[in-house]
């Protein structure tokens, strides 16, 4: 659920690791972590307005559950064609939230990133991006490129995705 303006922001259940950390690398605030189920879970979708992600099946029987999308795939790819089934999957920038903590990245200077890095990144990337939460830096490299491959196969990305 979101605000008419804003994309989706969901809540995954602890089967759905793999799903949230896909939604987040497409932009997507996605809470989710070993502290959310049952109760938790939906309480967190309840006061956050966030789209319930499950694949709990005792989770819908319960006929005042919020708005959910139950995920019935094992295989992420097949779990994000769910989601997109069941909300446009727009409005989002690839690769500006946290894959660990979900917070918003922002700009590190070259200078400031320079001191936590490995030499070669240092020398050879321009950009960085950091996570004000955890402090994890990310810079344009190999597993980006593979990330924003996987999601223009998928569908879900245009080939030459520009950097985020």
């Amino acid at each position: 659920m979101s605000d008419a303006a804003g994309p989706p922001r969901f809540v995954a259940d602890r089967m759905l690791g793999r799903l949230a950390r896909w939604l987040r690398i497409l932009g997507y605030d996605v809470a989710y972590g070993p502290h959310l189920g049952g109760r938790t879970l939906i309480a967190c979708a309840r006061r956050e307005r966030r789209l319930l992600l499950t694949r709990d099946t005792r989770l819908c029987r319960d006929p005042e559950l919020p708005p959910h999308v139950f995920v019935h795939s094992d295989h992420f790819r097949e779990q994000l064609r769910e989601v997109a089934a069941a909300v446009p999957l727009r409005g989002s920038t690839p690769l500006c939230r946290c894959l660990d903590c979900n917070r918003p990245l922002v700009e590190v200077s070259r200078d400031e990133a320079r001191e936590r890095v490995p030499p070669y990144v240092a020398a050879t990337q321009e950009r960085f991006l950091g996570c004000t939460g955890c402090g994890r830096l990310y810079w344009g490299a190999t597993h980006r490129e593979h990330m924003l491959g996987e999601l223009a196969m998928l569908g879900f990305a245009p080939e030459g995705q520009p950097a985020a």
